[in-house]
């Protein structure tokens, strides 16, 4: 476990007591407050009580552990790919995916205005998703644990030309100066993120609109193994709207898969599907079955 800055530890000793005195309103997110998970939780559930914590495993235990009844943690970004970490602590967590949410990731650049701007410091994504910018503004890209975490750092900072790129509203929350925004390399730049609770989500029946489900699955190591898994998809005429691999353990020889499909288990075609990827792989998780919040396609 980390530790916040001065101004950013204020903030969230407010934001703690009122988050774990109503458990069911409680929603863990990794960050500072003002961060855009912070503004995620907010658009997700505006009568939420989002509570910062420091990484993502921080978040996930607050609600393993009934602090609060979910987390809202992003998954992966249009510019930049998938977060780090996540695909690994996802199935360890024993947590499930109850719902999803698109939120448009814009940039500000704030300072103390000690001198000119030189580093910009934020967390790893966001300076990948403004490397263009900086490299066209001579501006050294410094790496933090994330984005408004970096503001409060600058707030509490004497140090000459350091600024911090975060949500612009940021600059208000921790007494900075907004120098610009918009310093991301793409306007269509959106972050995915998924919630989080203890228990799936029990009745379906009133939700509105196409379900996902999300699952991980491991293939024996035979050939042609993936496509023999993946088989049953086409046959059942089931969408498959992302399917992404990663290593098991550090091993070149074990490889999982994170996916998503349109629809939900009880469909007869997803049922098809499933039964035979489950005969075909070594392994199956279901993560989830919950609302699209963005049709795909």
């Amino acid at each position: 476990m980390g530790s916040y800055t001065a101004s950013a530890q204020r903030l969230v000793d407010e934001m703690k007591v009122a988050a774990l005195a109503d458990p069911a309103r409680g929603l863990a997110f990794q960050g500072a407050p003002g961060a855009n998970s912070d503004l995620a939780a907010r658009e997700y559930d505006p009568d939420s009580l989002p509570l910062p914590c420091y990484s993502f495993q921080d978040a996930i235990d607050a609600v393993r552990e009934g602090r609060v009844d979910r987390a809202i943690i992003p998954i992966e970004n249009s510019l930049h790919g998938r977060v780090a970490d996540i695909h690994f602590l996802l199935p360890e967590s024993g947590l499930s995916i109850v719902g999803e949410h698109f939120l448009p990731i814009r940039y500000g650049l704030m300072s103390r205005d000690l001198g000119p701007i030189t580093r910009a410091m934020s967390h790893e994504q966001a300076l990948g998703q403004c490397r263009k910018w900086l490299r066209a503004n001579h501006i050294s890209p410094v790496a933090h644990s994330d984005t408004a975490g970096a503001a409060a750092w600058v707030a509490d900072s004497d140090e000459v030309g350091l600024a911090a790129l975060a949500p612009p509203h940021a600059a208000e929350l921790y007494g900075l100066t907004l120098h610009g925004t918009g310093m991301e390399d793409a306007d269509h730049n959106m972050t995915r993120f998924v919630i989080l609770a203890r228990e799936p989500l029990a009745d379906l029946s009133a939700a509105r609109g196409p379900l996902m489900t999300t699952f991980m699955f491991e293939v024996k190591n035979i050939p042609a193994a993936l496509y023999k898994a993946l088989g049953g998809f086409a046959t059942n005429g089931v969408n498959m709207t992302k399917l992404e691999s990663y290593q098991v353990a550090g091993s070149f020889a074990a490889t999982q898969f994170y996916t998503d499909i349109v629809g939900a288990p009880g469909d007869e075609n997803i049922d098809r599907a499933l039964e035979e990827l489950d005969f075909q792989t070594k392994s199956l998780r279901l993560l989830g079955t919950y609302p699209m919040a963005r049709v795909r396609g």
